[in-house]
């Protein structure tokens, strides 16, 4: 490979790297500002999780139409009109912020269009990945690194939301359609996509066709991961939530200190994923293994979540926690982008993306409810879930085993 090629390449994998950081902003650099939109807006806790929860809705249906789209006409003629969409989403939700008295409900629609971009831009850039690198240890880092760049997204979401609302507390709504506009250009300029050989676009019901021969070979470990995916979304939400909101009503920290606070476990996770998108290159096995374990280490840390009498036992537990789900998501990605077929590729990625975004769209106003319980109640939820997932992982995660056979 050429000096040229190299360059071209690490430009390539940054662009791709932005749309999974700013995705990312534009919805976790909300959870630790929702009791200052409380109080703002004149909203109950449960409201303020809507905020984060109609974005996850909206992109769970959109995510397979983004899908197919991205399968039949390209991946960049979906990621760049939903950024975007994304963008404006994010304007809509600032200006009714800044301007009416009554904002909470255009908010939402705001959020709404957001959900709708989110969900032609993140889920696609996994399939592009397998797109652009057919070694499957250049996909595997790289999918590290996309997921790595999503992980930092959410460390620095606390921090950079919190100074942002510092400044004025809607100003982070206003910040996406920035971001929106860096990555859209680096995405137009710095990615190049194999044009196609004038092949006809496949029909629609060829297309559904290849998809149910897919899960009809592979629905054991698929299905699997789908869950996996959400559950763990679904801790990792809800503990941010959680986190945030007890950091705040019963410690006392708000604004950059609290932002601070939570950026430490989610660093963890950041570091967690960037390790082990390095270290697996395409082997299978071990892709299985590592996911097990991140379960089992997230597992056992929100069982101990009632047991915290202090503010640093609990950033410890999330830190594990943070550590655990690091280290399976990226494992999860390359199973699915390793193991696929280009032609479906990006279906199967998109209703992977939309079990995830069940998991961030349910975490929040799940835990909403049961903190009004006792703990025990949250905290017998969350292990229950985590032991689930890693059930899954172990009996059912052995792709090979489905190669072998096919």
């Amino acid at each position: 490979m050429s000096n040229q090629q190299s360059i071209e390449k690490r430009w390539a994998i940054i662009s791709l790297a932005s749309v999974p950081l700013i995705m990312t902003l534009g919805n976790s650099m909300l959870i630790p500002i929702l009791p200052v939109m409380e109080e703002k807006l004149d909203i109950s806790k449960l409201q303020s999780s809507y905020i984060i929860t109609v974005y996850s809705i909206v992109a769970i249906l959109c995510i397979p139409i983004a899908g197919y789209l991205s399968d039949r006409f390209g991946r960049k003629k979906v990621m760049v009109p939903a950024l975007i969409l994304t963008g404006a989403g994010g304007l809509i939700a600032g200006l009714a912020s800044w301007k009416m008295d009554n904002a909470f409900s255009v908010i939402l629609i705001g959020r709404i269009l957001q959900g709708i971009g989110a969900s032609g831009a993140m889920p696609i850039v996994l399939p592009l990945v397998g797109d652009m690198f057919r070694r499957d240890d250049e996909a595997s880092t790289t999918l590290g690194i996309i997921e790595t760049s999503n992980t930092i997204g959410k460390v620095l979401s606390p921090i950079l939301g919190s100074a942002l609302t510092a400044i004025v507390w809607f100003l982070p709504f206003f910040s996406i359609p920035v971001f929106c506009t860096v990555s859209v250009l680096m995405i137009i300029f710095l990615i190049k996509e194999k044009e196609a050989k004038d092949e006809e676009p496949m029909p629609f019901k060829k297309y559904l066709g290849l998809i149910k021969e897919v899960f009809h070979e592979h629905k054991r470990w698929l299905i699997a991961i789908f869950i996996i995916g959400a559950i763990l979304m679904f801790i990792l939400f809800g503990f941010l939530f959680y986190l945030s909101s007890i950091l705040e009503d019963k410690f006392g920290f708000d604004g950059i200190k609290k932002g601070l606070l939570l950026a430490i476990p989610l660093l963890a996770l950041s570091i967690a994923s960037y390790v082990a998108g390095r270290k697996i290159e395409g082997r299978l096995k071990l892709m299985k293994w590592i996911t097990f374990i991140g379960i089992v280490l997230a597992g056992c840390s929100v069982a101990v979540i009632s047991f915290a009498d202090h503010f640093i036992y609990l950033i410890i537990i999330f830190l594990i926690c943070g550590t655990g789900i690091g280290m399976a998501l990226p494992c999860m990605d390359s199973l699915i982008t390793e193991s696929l077929d280009k032609t479906v590729r990006g279906a199967v990625t998109s209703i992977y993306s939309s079990m995830r975004f069940i998991g961030v769209a349910a975490g929040p106003p799940a835990i909403a409810i049961l903190m009004k319980k006792n703990i025990f109640w949250m905290v017998a939820l969350l292990t229950i879930f985590a032991l689930g997932a890693g059930f899954l992982a172990f009996r059912n995660i052995d792709p090979e085993k489905d190669k072998g056979s096919s």
